[in-house]
């Protein structure tokens, strides 16, 4: 990894020098924490009695080398900022972690596993001209194994349950909500603590890799949810990482998001990088096809809010981000989970773009349903409904959705959509009766 191309936000291998690398029977820990005055390294391998890092010239990277750690083993970063003060951290580069209520990072090698898709990726598009038929799913509600605790399958176990299942109503893609390590069971998984670490409620990193390994053999594609924007408040994780606003912004009117977590602050370069390499990490690391980025609206806009102004950073960022991926992987789908009008989404950006290949159209899905709710006499003024976007489809590559914003927050499921609406009868009295088609 060249260091000023991590520091000016243009690298997509910071993972390579970050992190926990085995290397034969030693491994090198490296953090960086430029506002940290001494970082310790403690473990199950020290008996979590802190090894001090060396500090790698006056960058901000942090680390030292030991022997005898072996794969799964727990670690963190004990962090001690200039102001005073100490707080025991994960590894923000760690590629795996132990369970929750744990919060520590696990040693994990990379490479260990071998995939057997050579043929699937040499013929991968980004399906402009063929079928795209998704199936959007949460992996630990999708299907419960009722013998174990958590009901949980691992994810290697449910890969035939899975392709079965999307094959038998003619699924050809898969996209998992995110599966990057987030603090609580109840959460879909959009407020990250650890962004280069599958979770591990499912199984090991080599687990996920036989799924998708499964996936591609069945001729399924693979998609993943990646959250570019904020992330998780917890003391453990990235929040006042060395004592400062390290991934954040020191000020909470541009640094709070709207749903509680800390929204990063794209104009550092260290953050760029940190980002782009874990986009990069899952398309390389695990062959994923493509990654659907959620609320790129608040990337583009200050706090999502056209009002506030165009956030050029994080454009700036985004832009960077897309061209690099497209260069390291030209044939892996980028997807922007975007309900603003703002122009050239799907543009290259060698032509003013933001370098999406689809923009997920939520316009289009909460027409639609809103007209399927409708009676059948409704039905007849609100036409417009079904059509209204189509005007902008000329503007821009769109997906169109039935997905997990039109069931959360007690909206129910697509099937279950109905319209109560209440009919008079003579002498009966107000009476609720069901109606409207399901979405």
């Amino acid at each position: 990894m060249d260091l000023h191309d991590f520091y000016t936000g243009r690298t997509f291998d910071a993972h390579c020098l970050f992190g926990a690398h085995f290397e034969g029977d030693c491994v090198t820990f490296r953090t960086y924490a430029p506002g940290a005055q001494a970082v310790e390294l403690i473990g199950e391998f020290n008996g979590w009695q802190g090894m001090p890092m060396t500090r790698e010239g006056q960058g901000g990277i942090f680390s030292c080398r030991i022997q005898g750690a072996k794969p799964g083993m727990l670690y963190k970063y004990k962090i001690r900022p200039a102001a005073g003060g100490e707080a025991d951290h994960c590894d923000p580069y760690g590629f795996w972690m132990e369970l929750r209520p744990g919060s520590a990072s696990a040693l994990w090698p990379l490479g260990g596993y071998r995939f057997t898709d050579e043929a699937w990726m040499a013929a991968r598009s980004r399906a402009f001209d063929a079928p795209v038929n998704i199936y959007e799913m949460h992996f630990g509600s999708w299907k419960k194994d009722e013998t174990r605790e958590n009901g949980w399958y691992r994810y290697d176990e449910i890969a035939d349950k899975l392709i079965a299942h999307v094959k038998e109503n003619g699924y050809n893609y898969i996209e998992f909500m995110p599966l990057s390590e987030h603090p609580a069971d109840c959460s879909w998984g959009y407020q990250n603590t650890g962004f280069f670490a599958p979770t591990s409620r499912y199984g090991t990193p080599d687990q996920l890799k036989e799924l998708i390994d499964k996936c591609h053999a069945a001729g399924i594609g693979v998609l993943l949810d990646f959250v570019p924007v904020h992330f998780a408040l917890d003391a453990y994780a990235l929040a006042n990482y060395d004592g400062t606003a390290l991934y954040e912004y020191p000020h909470s009117d541009v640094g709070v998001s709207e749903w509680g977590s800390c929204n990063f602050m794209h104009s550092r370069g260290e953050v760029c990088s940190f980002l782009q390499s874990a986009a990069h990490y899952w398309l390389e690391e695990f062959h994923f096809d493509g990654l659907r980025m959620d609320a790129i609206s608040r990337m583009i806009y200050w706090q999502g809010d056209p009002s506030r102004g165009v956030n050029g950073n994080a454009v700036s960022f985004l832009q960077t981000m897309n061209a690099g991926l497209r260069r390291l992987h030209p044939t892996a789908m980028l997807i922007a989970e975007d309900s603003t009008n703002f122009p050239k989404v799907t543009a290259p950006v060698e032509y003013g773009g933001l370098g999406f290949d689809y923009k997920w159209d939520l316009g289009w899905m909460n027409d639609t349903l809103d007209y399927f709710k409708k009676t059948p006499e409704e039905r007849r003024a609100q036409y417009h409904k079904l059509t209204f976007s189509m005007a902008y489809f000329p503007q821009e590559h769109y997906l169109l959705p039935l997905s997990h914003d039109e069931v959360v927050h007690g909206k129910a499921a697509i099937v279950q959509k109905r319209r109560l609406r209440t009919k008079i009868s003579a002498g009966a009295g107000a009476v609720p009766v069901y109606d409207g088609a399901s979405g």
